[in-house]
């Protein structure tokens, strides 16, 4: 009980949500677009039963996550696609990838295009708060994984537009993001059971690998969104 008083398992909620928000943009997108042809009144049902479907399936994959990144040289992968993750976020394609859903007028067809969907677009949300979760250290690292997703699913549902236009209006909100996904990757890396013979450990190194994880994706995110820019 008292490893959810610690400020580490605080600070990786906060991570956890962040990601979620900044990651899960497109799920409410998806939601929307799945439960677009049902009847009203069967449109808030659709909605609830395929995030509790979406999120079920997230804690498993994620659980399973966890079990992986256990395993030498995994979060040295895990690190490098969350790098990749959080320059993409920096500098996002214009390709809309919505235009592949399909709408139906019948309640758990609706309910299953949710789910399908969201497990295809989950592959960054699952790295991210797996790496996140690692953080936090202890043996509840799958409640703090249920713990966040219950809090931020919400805000992703039901405050998506909202959330939107604050990252609309302050651009430096997801710039953040991007380098606390880099400094998830420094940290997961040098926790990566192949280092922990030879690599030097301790907070400090943690905190200087996350930091050089955020800056490396602060950097080629600036680059890529400069090069994007000049393209067009």
């Amino acid at each position: 009980m008292e490893e959810f008083l610690t400020a580490n398992f605080w600070v990786a909620v906060g991570q956890i949500i962040m990601i979620d928000i900044l990651l899960g943009g497109d799920n409410a997108v998806v939601i929307a677009l799945a439960c677009r042809q049902l009847p009203p009144q069967l449109r808030t049902k659709g909605i609830l039963w395929g995030t509790a479907g979406a999120i079920v399936l997230r804690v498993i994959l994620i659980a399973f996550a966890l079990t992986l990144l256990q395993v030498p040289y995994l979060k040295l992968i895990g690190a490098a696609l969350l790098l990749w993750i959080g320059v993409k976020l920096l500098a996002p394609d214009d390709e809309d990838g919505h235009s592949h859903i399909q709408s139906s007028d019948k309640l758990w067809a609706a309910v299953k295009t949710v789910i399908v969907a969201d497990l295809v677009m989950s592959v960054d949300n699952v790295i991210a708060i797996a790496g996140a979760a690692t953080g936090a250290g202890g043996q509840h690292q799958l409640p703090l994984v249920i713990f966040g997703l219950l809090v931020s699913i919400p805000i992703i549902v039901w405050g998506s537009q909202w959330v939107l236009k604050l990252m609309d209006r302050f651009p430096w909100v997801v710039t953040v993001g991007g380098m606390l996904l880099g400094w998830i990757a420094g940290t997961m890396a040098i926790s990566d059971p192949a280092l922990k013979a030879w690599a030097p450990q301790g907070v400090f190194w943690s905190y200087a690998m996350g930091m050089g994880g955020a800056l490396l994706v602060l950097g080629f995110g600036m680059l890529a969104k400069r090069r994007a820019s000049v393209a067009n």
